[in-house]
């Protein structure tokens, strides 16, 4: 049965040292650069704040009657009424 070729120990610490140096470059690389300064929040209208609110007093609401871990499901009635989907989405998307 013919030998497998061998590689020696220095050909492995050399790879090895060689993808360390390389990940610490990169590391340091990354860094340097500054974090992306965050995006400055969008005005949300004053019906779409009212709504946002009664969402969030009804929430309370629902918490203090021990209704936490229930479903709430909330409607608008109006026609008309400005889409606040993506309003709600931005504000009970963050450390919630």
């Amino acid at each position: 049965m013919p030998k497998p070729l061998r590689r020696s120990r220095r050909t492995w610490v050399a790879a090895w040292a060689v993808l360390c140096v390389a990940a610490i470059v990169v590391t340091a690389a990354l860094n340097a650069f500054p974090a992306p300064d965050p995006q400055p929040e969008k005005p949300v209208s004053a019906e779409c704040a009212e709504y946002i609110a009664d969402i969030e007093t009804r929430l309370a609401k629902a918490e203090v009657e021990g209704n936490e871990d229930g479903v709430l499901a909330f409607t608008r009635t109006r026609v008309g009424a400005d889409d606040c989907s993506d309003e709600i989405l931005d504000h009970f998307s963050g450390d919630r």
